[in-house]
């Protein structure tokens, strides 16, 4: 699947990212990057970015970054996260930057799969506001299974 398949695809497998606007905007091998817009009902009660749907941009980011990674084997494998840590550093105001890389290398991890059925690794997200200041950082413990 090419970039463009990828971001429809991603888009339309999770409802929850529509829901808050979510904009998947490029998609690589291990590498994603998704917007969150600056929208009255994702502000928190001091008019900052909910510290929630931080966590939900930077989630659908690192999972982008997943699918970008093995896309030749979507549809015989299933990511699920299993834990993530966030650290909030600055008022988030204004649409959300994130990027999003797998901190590891891919040929690697897939080997790691291809022998045992499952791999687990981090990605790491960077959330970053019109101005490039950095609000948040996120890491996302990814587990990869292959199907039967």
């Amino acid at each position: 699947m090419d970039s463009e398949q990828l971001k429809q695809m991603l888009s339309s497998v999770v409802p929850f990212s529509r829901h808050l606007g979510l904009e998947i905007l490029d998609i690589r091998p291990g590498r994603a990057s998704v917007r969150l817009p600056e929208e009255p009902y994702l502000l928190n009660h001091v008019g900052t970015q909910h510290a929630a749907a931080l966590y939900a941009v930077a989630e659908a980011a690192s999972g982008g970054a997943v699918v970008g990674a093995f896309a030749d084997r979507v549809g015989s494998v299933t990511p699920l996260a299993r834990d993530a840590q966030i650290k909030y550093l600055k008022p988030a105001r204004g649409p959300i930057l994130t990027e999003a890389s797998i901190d590891g290398e891919i040929a690697s991890i897939s080997e790691t799969l291809d022998q045992t059925g499952g791999v687990a690794f981090p990605v790491r997200v960077e959330l970053k506001d019109g101005g490039a200041t950095k609000v948040a950082e996120m890491t996302v413990g990814w587990h990869l299974r292959k199907d039967d």
